[in-house]
């Protein structure tokens, strides 16, 4: 199998200046580089860049795929919008791991298949504009990305069983956050790209309250800002002066949702082998119900095919003796279809036969026609096989 790695970087609030740029180029000549993005194609070699200190330093963004199966994403945000904290009860060894450099926090992502599969619907150069969206959720204060990480980094067990040690069936989940089952689109492509199984995502979604959408009423949202205290009105000015515009009004509107959206009780977490065992059965359960559905289908297929095979041996039954003058005209045509056809209809009337009880007519008419067609081969070794 030949060597293929992806890697993808984006730059969102903030593109690269030319020095920036030329320290990115200085690590590949070959890339395609731009004041916000990073793209390179190896199949041979490797990246000499560190992956960590361009994300921590440069970009927002991050994607990798190789062709032996590893899926990595990452993400930065400020610390400001995603707290480290609430980061940390979602991680999961080196599957969900996140850290802190500078204002920032940088979530990574990993999901290694050993099989290797390499089957996208497109091309690898699509997927991270898909997913990127979850981003801009995480800062909105969307946690589903976070808990589909993780409940895809403990779905790895069920194809690895090595993949952790048996006391992690006792890990207890993350705060379910609202609305699993109802992913948005970026969200259905992260869980795609992490190979979350859709049983143990339905699993999971099914303890997670309807998701309530954040209606920003701009008179309550009006009268919440004049509210803020003016020192704090001022800092907020010398932000978007300063080129933070975007990232202040994410926090306020964070904070106005926080102060404003009603409390709802938090659902009941469940340890992590209770999720896999219930999934495990929704599996079995839908399996079964498929087949079940699939034999009832096949069922009703051969009784039409019953019904259509005796409506034909009951048109040969009208037709008599013109049946056996078709075969002896199709036969006449000394063409290997028009055989084929004639035993076809022949095979009809053997059953016709056995339905009237004439089946003594039928082996005498048989035998006629061996004897006169005796000397071609072709046509003899076709009843052979038809048992004619």
């Amino acid at each position: 199998m030949s060597e293929y790695q992806y890697y993808e970087f984006v730059a969102i609030d903030r593109p690269l200046d030319a020095a920036q740029q030329a320290e990115v180029r200085s690590l590949s000549t070959r890339a395609t580089i731009t004041d916000t993005s990073f793209v390179n194609e190896y199949h041979w070699g490797d990246f000499k860049g560190d992956v960590d200190s361009l994300m921590e330093r440069h970009y927002d963004a991050h994607l990798y795929v190789a062709n032996w199966g590893t899926h990595r994403v990452m993400f930065r945000l400020p610390s400001s919008l995603l707290a480290p904290e609430v980061v940390d009860a979602y991680c999961v060894g080196n599957q969900v791991s996140a850290w802190t450099a500078d204002e920032f926090v940088v979530l990574d992502f990993v999901n290694e298949d050993e099989a290797g599969d390499f089957d996208f619907d497109h091309d690898p150069d699509t997927l991270l504009s898909e997913i990127v969206g979850v981003r801009t959720e995480l800062a909105a204060g969307d946690l589903r990305p976070l808990y589909l990480a993780w409940l895809a980094a403990y779905g790895v067990w069920e194809r690895d069983e090595d993949a952790f040690d048996r006391e992690a069936d006792d890990d207890v989940e993350p705060p379910i956050p609202p609305g699993l089952g109802t992913l948005t689109a970026p969200q259905r492509a992260l869980a795609r790209f992490l190979r979350l199984d859709d049983d143990l995502l339905a699993t999971a979604a099914e303890a997670s309250p309807p998701l309530d959408t954040p209606t920003d009423d701009a008179e309550g949202l009006t009268a919440w800002v004049l509210g803020l205290p003016v020192t704090e009105k001022d800092r907020i000015l010398e932000r978007v002066v300063r080129g933070e515009a975007t990232h202040v009004r994410m926090e306020l509107l964070r904070r106005f949702r926080d102060d404003t959206t009603p409390r709802v009780p938090a659902p009941a977490t469940r340890t992590v082998g209770e999720l896999l065992d219930d999934a495990a059965r929704r599996r079995a359960d839908r399996e079964r119900r498929l087949e079940a559905e699939r034999a009832a289908e096949e069922a009703h297929r051969q009784r039409e095919r019953a019904l259509a095979f005796q409506r034909r041996l009951d048109e040969l039954a009208r037709e008599g003796d013109a049946a056996w003058s078709r075969v002896d005209a199709l036969i006449d045509t000394r063409k290997p279809a028009d055989y084929d056809a004639a035993v076809a209809l022949l095979t009809d009337l053997r059953a016709l036969a056995g339905r009237e009880n004439t089946y003594d007519t039928f082996t005498s008419r048989a035998m006629a026609l061996r004897a006169t067609h005796a000397r071609k081969p072709s046509l003899i070794e076709r009843f052979d096989q038809a048992g004619i």
